[in-house]
């Protein structure tokens, strides 16, 4: 008679210390964020997107430099009301602009930097004189590559 397969259980089930004590420090951060932006105004407080206490520093997190000058000026009241409910002491606060680059974009700025046709006619003269034939078919291979990128018949 076959035995039943053992089942297997969520990772996330089990007791890990490590996981918990990150999840702690995201409720925590999230905690602080809400006070921030319970402190500054509606609009600006939208745009309050992240923030955490590095070494008696406070890091928020915003999507452009025009927010992070506005949020720049409240962080005498921002600081004042962080004191009393966090256990971290904190002396200065920095915003900082978070850059959305996700993934690869399709449409790469990126371009192949190709030599002139005459740079490419040189490396295809002067590999006919190599005395190395493997030197000799990779310089041949190497401007044939050259022209076809660069449109040359």
């Amino acid at each position: 008679m076959p035995s039943k397969p053992a089942s297997f259980k969520i990772s996330l089930s089990y007791q890990n210390r490590a996981i918990a004590f990150y999840y702690g420090q995201i409720e925590q951060q999230q905690r602080l964020l809400k006070r921030i932006q319970s402190v500054l105004p509606d609009n600006l407080a939208q745009q309050a997107k992240h923030c955490l206490i590095k070494e008696r520093k406070l890091l928020i997190y915003t999507d452009s430099a025009t927010w992070a000058s506005q949020i720049r000026f409240y962080s005498n009241v921002i600081i004042g009301i962080l004191q009393a409910t966090t256990q971290s002491p904190i002396e200065t606060m920095q915003v900082r602009i978070i850059t959305t680059q996700i993934g690869s974009s399709s449409g790469s700025s990126r371009k192949a930097n190709i030599p002139s046709v005459e740079k490419i006619a040189l490396i295809k003269r002067d590999s006919l004189s190599v005395s190395d034939a493997q030197l000799q078919q990779a310089l041949l291979k190497l401007s044939s590559t050259l022209a076809r990128l660069a449109n040359i018949n």
